[in-house]
């Protein structure tokens, strides 16, 4: 009964608060095809094996929750909760993985939102998607020596897509 009560509180503030008209406001957001977040993921790791590596790739929706994901063969074990843990990075911070390790280096706060949150990784390999400057999602491969080599497979399945996002 306490908890319904706090909650009902707790909307009514909302409501009397909130602008005239914000309750009937939608907020539109865009999604990635099915097909299209398959076909990135595919040419991610395509063009690793091209390049000898063995690569995860994984694309996110912008909440960075997994949409499609495709573990090369011989692609270590490991690189499923990497490639994933690199796309979520990239998507919840706005920003590919390399530019987040760039500014770790610097940003105090950004060293404690990755070691506090769950699922959160300083390592290159993320890309960020955007659609008219709104993220929509990530796209990360991880499996190759070097954040920066996974980075070019990511980018390459997004490449591959990009212009029939809309």
């Amino acid at each position: 009964m306490k908890r319904v009560f706090i909650v009902a509180i707790c909307a009514s503030l909302i409501a009397v608060n909130s602008p005239a008209g914000a309750q009937s406001q939608l907020i539109t957001t865009h999604r990635i095809p099915a097909v299209l977040a398959l076909e990135a993921v595919g040419v991610a790791v395509a063009t690793c094996a091209q390049r000898g590596f063995a690569e995860t790739a994984v694309l996110v929706d912008a909440d960075g929750v997994r949409q499609a994901l495709l573990r090369g063969d011989g692609s270590g074990p490991h690189s499923l909760d990497s490639a994933f843990s690199k796309a979520y990075t990239s998507a919840t911070m706005r920003a590919n993985t390399e530019a987040v390790v760039e500014r770790a280096k610097t940003d105090p706060v950004v060293i404690n939102i990755v070691s506090k949150l769950p699922n959160m990784l300083l390592d290159g390999g993320g890309v960020v998607i955007r659609l008219k400057g709104e993220v929509i999602g990530a796209i990360a491969a991880s499996g190759a020596p070097d954040g920066k080599v996974d980075e070019a497979c990511a980018q390459a399945g997004l490449d591959k897509i990009i212009d029939r996002l809309n």
